[in-house]
């Protein structure tokens, strides 16, 4: 679990950028005098051109024969949790904004966590090719799947517009950033190797810029302004509602389909993980400019922090038993 530590400088970070949005709001807001528009789109680029650049295809390969485990993940990501999602914002209609419902509805259709979904199942000795294979096979179908899904959702409620711009503005500072990237690999692998900590740091810190602008848009706008601390409890609630669900219905479907200990790790780690470093370049460039990137981007921030905390500690758990007498230990129950 030592790649987790010293990732813990994120989750303070994190809160950090949300509270300087409420003190200094106007440097970051869309018509404040940074060109955050512009820092954005260039920050996403960057996001994934790093992660190009850092993917192993040969881990990837290794990893892709295993079908079942495939069809788990990539289905509980992009349609159980979906399907809970939307079920959760027509069950609180009327009992809080629209634009938070708006947001676990972004959170539930977000592809899965790449690093540390790879680390976890490592650390609980789990198929860590298995687990490469559907982080990264997550990241790519995100791109078109999470805007078709809201653009669904937005679609029920008269709100939505053309959906083929959106998807090739994706493609355009997303996809092609991350094909650079692995083209780059040719002649930098080995530098981006022993670079990758480094390198780490960098996208988080354009995420960093990404959440501190969102805000500072919504505290421009008095979007928080009237918020009663219930209705963030409620999202809080919410958020640890479909985390629940998501941990329980992938540990349900892995013992259904007879997985063993490695692959019911890889399934878990991947099949209940929300990745905060694509919903947040993804929200960007799909809320741009709009007051609602605050609100949109919060249950995916409580949904980080809590997976990040329950999925070590299962990480740990399951380690420990299967360090214990050679025996293997239920990773869940």
């Amino acid at each position: 679990m030592s790649a987790q530590r010293k990732r813990d400088w994120f989750t303070p970070a994190m809160l950090l950028a949300v509270a300087l949005a409420w003190v200094f709001p106007r440097l970051g807001a869309g018509d404040g005098p940074l060109p955050v528009a512009l820092l954005v789109k260039l920050g996403v680029a960057l996001i994934f051109f790093l992660y190009g650049l850092t993917l192993s295809f040969a881990a990837l390969r290794a990893g892709a024969l295993h079908w079942r485990l495939h069809l788990l993940v990539q289905g509980m990501t992009f349609l159980a949790l979906p399907l809970l999602g939307l079920g959760i914002a027509a069950a609180t209609a009327g009992r809080i904004p629209a634009d938070l419902r708006l947001g676990i509805v972004f959170l539930s259709v977000l592809p899965s966590t790449v690093s540390s979904a790879v680390a976890l199942t490592a650390a609980a000795g789990g198929n860590v090719a298995g687990a490469v294979f559907n982080a990264t096979a997550s990241s790519l179908l995100g791109i078109v799947l999470t805007p078709l899904w809201l653009g669904f959702y937005l679609k029920t409620g008269g709100d939505a517009g053309p959906i083929l711009p959106v998807i090739l503005n994706l493609i355009c500072w997303l996809l092609l950033p991350m094909v650079a990237g692995q083209l780059c690999r040719l002649w930098a692998a080995d530098w981006a190797a022993r670079h990758k900590p480094r390198l780490q740091v960098a996208d988080r810190l354009v995420i960093l810029m990404i959440i501190y602008t969102s805000f500072c848009d919504s505290v421009q706008n008095g979007v928080w302004q009237g918020r009663g601390a219930g209705e963030l409890i409620l999202v809080l609630g919410l958020t640890v509602l479909l985390l629940s669900l998501a941990l329980g219905l992938v540990d349900r479907g892995g013992r259904w389909l007879g997985f063993g200990r490695g692959d019911r790790a890889a399934a878990l780690f991947c099949g209940s993980q929300k990745s905060l470093a694509v919903g947040a370049p993804m929200a960007g460039l799909l809320f741009a400019g709009q007051p609602v990137l605050g609100s949109v981007l919060l249950p995916v921030m409580i949904y980080h922090m809590l997976q990040l905390l329950v999925a070590g500690w299962l990480a740990a758990r399951c380690e420990a038993g299967f360090a214990s007498n050679g025996r293997s230990r239920d990773i869940s129950a």
